[in-house]
């Protein structure tokens, strides 16, 4: 078996651990596999494409030079997200746009429906691709529509799939607080997306 093949078969934890050890092979598979993700969390933080690759590069770079920082390879994927997060903040602070802040009289119904954004697979017939991208569409430019601080909390549960601690690490803020945000973030969205259910 090949040394390609055989890090490509890794689990995150295992080359996190070689990577700390300099390990290059494996650092470089490992950053393989995060990157996509790490793209797709800035697509949905920034507001528009712009500098998103350079963001993405950025957030990789800190990665792989701090890798050996980590001190629980399986919290790994919860570092990323801080750092992640940490590269979108320090984009608005540099180019001096400032986060969006929750309005204090934005009331939310309470309701206990627990919403979930669903993209369909890529490999579909040509009008189903439209339909899906469409979606895809409306989903982003509704989550871009969301104050920061919802759409970040809302980013790292529904698509990093992080913990309502983990998040709240990763965010400085309350686990209730957490719990807060995603729930108004998801009944804004309901709202945004109802004509396209």
């Amino acid at each position: 078996m090949s040394d390609k093949l055989e890090y490509k078969k890794m689990n995150l934890e295992n080359l996190v651990i070689l990577s700390q050890q300099d390990n290059f092979k494996a650092l470089e598979e490992l950053i393989k596999k995060v990157q996509k993700d790490v793209f797709a969390t800035l697509s949905y933080m920034l507001k528009s494409n712009e500098n998103i690759y350079d963001l993405t590069q950025d957030v990789l770079m800190k990665f792989a030079r701090n890798i050996k920082n980590l001190n629980n390879p399986k919290c790994f994927r919860g570092w990323l997200n801080h750092i992640t997060t940490n590269a979108y903040y320090d984009y608005m602070r540099k180019t001096k746009r400032k986060p969006e802040t929750i309005p204090l009289e934005y009331s939310c119904p309470s309701s206990n429906s627990d919403a979930s954004i669903e993209i369909p697979d890529k490999r579909s017939k040509p009008m189903e691709k439209c339909i899906t991208a469409e979606c895809e569409h409306q989903v982003k430019k509704a989550i871009r529509g969301l104050p920061d601080a919802f759409r970040i909390a809302i980013i790292l549960r529904e698509f990093q799939g992080l913990s309502y601690e983990e998040i709240a690490n990763t965010t400085n803020a309350s686990i209730g607080t957490v719990k807060s945000r995603i729930s108004r973030a998801r009944i804004k969205l309901q709202n945004d997306l109802k004509n396209y259910t």
